[in-house]
């Protein structure tokens, strides 16, 4: 599996601070098999879509997205990322919440969306490192099969 991870922070992108979800995220990636380069840092809103079209566009996978989920007027990751789905997945955003928030209530919060664009499986993950290994959690065991069936896989006997 092909995967990149997109990470959606005003702030890292100018250089104000090092993401470390990003990272967080790409070794997750790598022991569950995937091939994937550094994080894509952005700043969020219409950037993210960019990125988003361009992995799309060059067939990712998987792609995940870090950070610009929550309730502040530049949290735009869950717009950018609607505009682009074929379809919604919602049991896996949810999945993600609930697996959460008993520990971080805030989780709550989350907007992220999780859907399917062309052949890519888009899911938004909040912007910590924490987010990042809940929403690694979570996925594990549903990557290989998700990407399956995306790309016409039949459900096994």
């Amino acid at each position: 599996m092909r995967a990149r991870v997109i990470v959606a922070s005003n702030r890292a992108a100018a250089g104000v601070y090092a993401d470390t979800s990003g990272p967080r995220l790409v070794s997750g990636l790598r022991e569950l098999g995937c091939e994937v380069g550094d994080p894509v840092v952005v700043p969020d809103g219409d950037p993210v879509a960019q990125a988003l079209r361009e992995a799309v566009a060059d067939g990712f996978d998987v792609v995940l997205t870090s950070g610009g989920t929550g309730v502040t007027p530049t949290d735009r990751t869950p717009e950018a990322t609607r505009g682009l789905l074929d379809f919604e997945v919602p049991g896996i955003a949810e999945a993600i919440r609930a697996y959460s928030r008993d520990r971080v209530p805030a989780a709550a919060l989350s907007r992220g969306l999780a859907g399917v664009a062309g052949r890519t499986l888009i899911v938004n993950l909040p912007g910590s490192t924490g987010g990042a290994k809940d929403g690694l959690a979570v996925l594990a065991p549903l990557l290989k099969h998700v990407v399956d069936q995306i790309n016409g896989g039949d459900h096994k006997p």
